[in-house]
């Protein structure tokens, strides 16, 4: 009898990732081009190749997953980046060292890194409830409302650091951000697992649990299928708008907190673009422009798979102004698939 039972539950997990590739196809097809590119060049499996795909992955996924929501429900978030941008700037002038030259803010003293992050992250929820208030209340279409906030928050960037690079961080910060666990003190030695790793994989599980086991996630499942439905059923669409917004700025703020790190210094434009590969990245994932799909899965196969796409292109010596050439396309092939599969299943 349990010989019965294994063997029904591998036949179950084997459909499951049949169907997941057979509805996404363009995962497939970068798969094999990863794979070739792979066996064809040298170090491309390598520890510090997997390091730097991992360190780039991590941030991208928390800003996917922010925006993942605003996806399901029918929405978009066109701030991210922006947001990302302002995070990395509000990080870097809360904990530049004392002897900076050129501080941001000469007469701050040293702030702890876990208090500036709780700052950091409160002012990405203060912006997140901000859009989700011009959503939910005032009724303007996410695309429009968070164009507006993108360009309003560039400039509080550009106004809050005199439009001029922040760097100088302290060394606890920067060592926290760029560390890893089981790392060799050898050269050459084993790199470690980088800490990025580890705070994307914990987020990812606790967006697993919110998106399956909660509330609140299947009250954004149930508006992203039919809002009207939804609100007859009696969820508050506002009010789930408005927390679903208000989680997305404060991913964006994490990452943004963890992106000054990576990257040794911030600035406003830091983040540019990244609202647009969170979308990729959700979409080649799954996550349908159409509402009421997706899975935090499905998410970091789509993220991931879109920065192995960005190595590759690196690996085979393309032209680094064709790179953006090929992502747009990519991101155009992801959407059209999705369209084609949601009305073939109409």
């Amino acid at each position: 009898m349990s010989k019965e039972i294994n063997t029904l539950e591998k036949k179950s997990l084997f459909a499951g990732f049949w169907n997941y590739f057979k509805g996404n196809p363009i995962v497939v097809m970068l798969t094999v081009v990863c794979l070739f590119v792979g066996f064809t060049r040298e170090n491309f499996f390598s520890w510090n190749n997997f390091n730097n795909l991992a360190g780039n992955t991590a941030i991208r996924f928390l800003i996917a997953l922010g925006v993942s929501g605003c996806l399901i429900t029918k929405g978009t978030d066109l701030s991210a980046g922006r947001q990302v941008g302002l995070a990395t700037c509000l990080t870097g002038a809360l904990i530049q060292r004392s002897d900076a030259i050129g501080k941001l803010f000469p007469d701050l003293p040293e702030i702890n890194m876990f208090v500036v992050l709780g700052i950091v992250l409160i002012v990405g929820a203060a912006i997140g409830i901000i859009n989700g208030l011009i959503i939910s209340i005032l009724n303007v279409p996410p695309f429009i409302a968070t164009l507006g906030t993108q360009t309003i928050i560039y400039g509080s960037a550009l106004i809050f650091t005199n439009a001029q690079p922040v760097g100088s961080f302290q060394r606890a910060y920067s060592k926290f951000v760029n560390g890893a666990f089981f790392k060799s003190s050898e050269a050459g030695g084993f790199p470690g697992i980088s800490y990025l790793l580890i705070i994307a994989v914990i987020v990812g599980i606790f967006f697993w649990f919110l998106y399956n086991k909660t509330r609140h996630g299947k009250y954004m499942y149930a508006i992203g299928g039919n809002e009207n439905a939804a609100e007859v059923s009696g969820v508050n669409t506002k009010k789930s708008k408005m927390l679903i917004y208000m989680t997305a700025g404060i991913m964006y703020a994490l990452a943004g907190y963890l992106l000054a790190g990576k990257a040794g210094g911030a600035n406003a434009g830091l983040g540019t673009g990244y609202e647009l590969e969170a979308i990729a990245g959700c979409t080649i994932g799954g996550v349908s422009t159409t509402g009421g799909i997706g899975t935090v899965g499905g998410i970091l196969v789509g993220v991931l798979v879109f920065e192995l796409l960005k190595i590759v292109l690196q690996f085979l010596n393309v032209d680094p102004n064709l790179n953006y050439i090929v992502q747009g396309l990519v991101i155009v092939v992801a959407v059209a698939l999705d369209i084609r599969k949601n009305l073939a299943k109409k």
